[in-house]
């Protein structure tokens, strides 16, 4: 359930690719390899339809004054479990299955050999071919991991390490930190290097430091796994077990040396300008000039180093453990990054506890949906060129910048109207909302793939030659004008971004697709629905990170002190409000961790409405199906969030995610608007009516 990236400027980490979904076990399986869920699925021809309001997905039994979350969507959960090979299962999640299922057939279509293929279909087809081809993976077995552990084995010192790292980091492996380029945030014009916390195996710092028994019952499983994945890469079992324990030490004392998931929305907390030599007399025993030349990065002056304290905790580190820890450390995290590509044996491995334990899923996905997401992770945009021109028709863009249009000029209103906003600070944020650049549905310019070699029948060396090219082509920005055209997402992706150093909002093709954003419908549950997601998306410029940040997309107080105390008096209440929202079991919304998210769903609700005012003024406007147009709109609103998720998911997401549970991301807002009220004659007192009516725009 994710619509929207964090405001703040995302860290655009080549490393991430190590995290990415899972390539491995499957169909037909060879001996002894059991088939995953779902193997029975067929590629779709045509992507199927869904209107934009499902009438059976409501329950008009329950009271939409109480829970207009239960009204909208009650038919809709009760209706759709969670798949076995899903953690959670929502409107968006289907959809994304469904644009899967259509991509699988594209990719079977441009894996036949022919001339008739272009280069696009040639290098997307032979990557899905030699993934499908499980019987190579599997003869592989770890084979694709032998040079690599080589090199871990061979390392002579500790001096050597800053060397070796750098060329793990290089090919998409992880480990001690993360490295890559970022969009300065003092001059959004230059591209900048960045050195990052990282280095940590399980999914967030909190979970090393956490004593409830849930925390610690994840560190004995996790060690457990690191053992066993160990193991499989070739230790003795003693060797392995003993290794896990070095892991699980090494990154605990990581984990204390980072910040927080809260501590790090302040984008203030994690831009340090820091010149090189800074640098390497803050981590002395870290050959960084080594570390530089093995990783590609061209020469810099100075990097933005994210968390002092963390290579203050790592130097600590380098000197109190031995070679033999840090030789082990880097074994496990370059098998957790490559197995998803290696053989079941690993796929299994990393599914029993990465999917089934953390988060309850209880079968691996199909492999032919696991070899999707690895082309949409290393040839998204290549893939997206094939899609676009099958889904993707002109009026759809035309009908989407329509309604951007229309959803700013609701923002600029609203700039102009808000009554604790003085005219400095209004004039700087108008400024920031005329600069705002729209991207919709795919790039403007399409990525060059012709550099990065696919052999259809090397599945993990084209995993490896991907995430090296991902690499190189991220480090090369370093030094040069940003190009404010480039996308962060690929276009048959169901969701949608703001970026704050960009300043911009990107709705890729696959958000606009029904259920979504459906033509065929009026415009009140299309403007509830996609014109929530623009104004989510807008609203993240000026939420407590996008704020901060310039109408050029650079970190700058732009506020006068008491317009700035005035905002936060506002976003207090969302605080407030949304902390006392249960998540499940005793645990409760972070609404520290969730404001961003919080702010731009009440926002961006609200300049939807205006919107779609402003779009059907001077038009008669009817009942349909029983609901008042008002009833619509706000119907159309809350069915994106239909959805169902396991209490692992749950629990994970309170700790991790920015989002607010789906329920309360439509109870929340929508009882602060009395717009709704109105629509559905609710009443002061009922749970749909805030006495206390939280708006910060």
């Amino acid at each position: 359930m994710i619509r929207a990236l964090p405001a703040a400027a995302a860290l655009l980490l080549a490393a991430a690719a190590a995290a990415a979904p899972p390539s491995g076990a499957p169909a037909p399986a060879p001996p002894g390899v059991p088939a995953a869920a779902g193997e029975a699925d067929a590629p779709l021809a045509a992507l199927p339809y869904t209107p934009g309001l499902d009438l059976s997905a409501m329950d008009r039994s329950a009271d939409p004054c109480t829970d207009f979350y239960a009204y909208a969507c009650g038919g809709w959960r009760r209706r759709n479990p969670i798949p076995p090979d899903q953690a959670s299962w929502s409107v968006y999640g289907k959809l994304q299955r469904d644009v899967q299922r259509f991509l699988w057939g594209l990719l079977e279509e441009a894996a036949r050999p022919g001339a008739r293929r272009g280069p696009a279909e040639r290098k997307i087809g032979d990557a899905f071919a030699a993934c499908m081809d499980q019987g190579r993976v599997e003869r592989a077995g770890a084979g694709p991991l032998r040079p690599d552990l080589r090199a871990i084995d061979g390392l002579g010192s500790k001096r050597e390490l800053a060397r070796l790292l750098g060329r793990l980091h290089g090919s998409g492996a992880g480990g001690l930190f993360d490295f890559g380029s970022q969009q300065s945030f003092e001059d959004s014009e230059q591209v900048v290097a960045v050195a990052a916390a990282g280095g940590l195996g399980l999914p967030d710092r909190d979970l090393y430091l956490l004593q409830d028994a849930r925390s610690v019952e994840i560190r004995r499983r996790y060690r457990e796994h690191v053992e066993r994945m160990l193991a499989l890469s070739g230790l003795r079992p003693g060797e392995a077990r003993r290794g896990a324990g070095t892991v699980l030490r090494i990154e605990t004392a990581l984990a204390r040396g980072s910040l927080t998931r809260v501590e790090r929305r302040d984008p203030r907390k994690i831009w340090h300008r820091t010149p090189r030599a800074a640098l390497r007399a803050l981590t002395p025993a870290f050959r960084w000039d080594d570390y530089l030349r093995a990783v590609g990065a061209p020469r810099v002056a100075w990097l933005d180093v994210t968390e002092p304290e963390f290579f203050r905790t790592l130097e600590a580190q380098l000197a109190r453990e031995p070679l033999a820890a840090w030789k082990v450390y880097l074994r496990w995290h370059l098998v957790r990054a490559r197995a998803p590509s290696l053989s079941h044996a690993f796929v299994d491995e990393g599914f029993a506890f990465y999917g089934r334990f953390l988060r309850g899923v209880e079968r691996l996905a199909p492999r032919w949906r696991r070899c999707v997401q690895g082309v949409d992770r290393d040839l998204g945009e290549a893939l997206g060129q094939v899609f676009v021109a099958r889904v993707f028709p002109p009026a759809v863009k035309a009908d989407a910048g329509r309604m951007v249009r229309l959803v700013k000029e609701a923002m600029g209103e609203r700039l102009q109207e808000v009554d604790w906003m003085g005219p400095a600070t209004r004039q700087a944020a108008l400024a920031k909302l005329a600069a705002v650049k729209d991207k919709i549905g795919y790039p403007a310019r399409w990525r060059d793939y012709a550099a990065l070699r696919i052999d259809r029948r090397d599945h993990a060396g084209n995993v490896l030659r991907a995430a090296a090219f991902e690499m190189r082509r991220q480090l090369r920005k370093i030094g040069r004008p940003v190009d404010r055209d480039e996308w962060q997402m690929t276009p048959q992706t169901v969701n949608a971004y703001y970026d704050a150093s960009m300043n911009d909002m990107n709705f890729p093709a696959g958000v606009l697709l029904p259920p979504l954003w459906d033509p065929r419908m009026d415009l009140a549950p299309g403007y509830g629905d996609t014109g929530g997601t623009v104004g989510h998306e807008l609203t993240h410029g000026f939420d407590d990170e996008g704020r901060r940040f310039d109408a050029r997309g650079n970190l700058k107080d732009w506020w006068t002190p008491q317009d700035a105390a005035d905002f936060e008096q506002r976003a207090q209440c969302i605080v407030d409000q949304f902390a006392a929202y249960p998540v499940v079991d005793e645990i409760k919304v972070n609404s520290r961790l969730t404001l961003g998210e919080d702010i731009a769903d009440l926002g961006g609700t609200i300049l939807a409405w205006a919107a779609w005012q402003a779009a059907t003024r001077g038009e008669r406007l009817e009942p349909v199906d029983g609901l008042t147009p008002p009833q619509r709109f706000f119907v159309g609103y809350a069915q994106w969030a239909c959805a169902n998720q396991r209490p692992e998911e749950l629990r994970q997401r309170a700790l991790t995610d920015e989002h607010s549970p789906p329920r309360w991301r439509v109870d929340g807002p929508l009882a602060n608007m009395p717009e709704f009220a109105r629509a559905f004659d609710c009443r002061a007192g009922q749970p749909m009516v805030r006495e206390r009516i939280c708006r910060v725009w």
